[in-house]
């Protein structure tokens, strides 16, 4: 069964400081009923992009530049990897999720199917 991942950006200048409870309280349902599906592979949230670092390869030099990452509007905030039938099923439990969320909250869902390497 195809793996996919789930990858939630948000503008971090302009969210919400955190989920409130109730909201926790529907992921959590969420999340459980997702598991106890089969579905769930690994979900987390991501530490604020000022803690990050990025690393570019770019005319075969190496570049750092530590976060925040002015340039960025959206930044990926957490992920989650699921295991589908299809990218359709995938992406409906990716809708669930954004759909858990309160009005103020302004997040996408990116769904992309994992590329499996071949076995020798």
């Amino acid at each position: 069964m195809p793996r996919y991942l789930t990858m939630i950006r948000l503008d971090e200048k302009n969210s919400p400081a955190g989920p409130s409870p109730e909201l926790e309280q529907r992921m959590g349902a969420l999340f459980e009923e997702i598991t106890e599906a089969g579905v769930m592979v690994e979900t987390a949230g991501l530490t604020p992009s000022s803690e990050g670092t990025r690393l570019t390869w770019s005319g075969g030099k190496l570049s750092r530049t530590d976060g925040p990452f002015a340039e960025s509007k959206e930044v990926v905030g957490g992920y989650s990897i699921v295991r589908a039938e299809n990218k359709a099923e995938a992406v409906k439990w990716a809708q669930r999720f954004l759909e858990v969320h309160e009005e103020e909250w302004t997040i996408t869902a990116e769904v992309r199917e994992i590329m499996e390497m071949p076995e020798d």
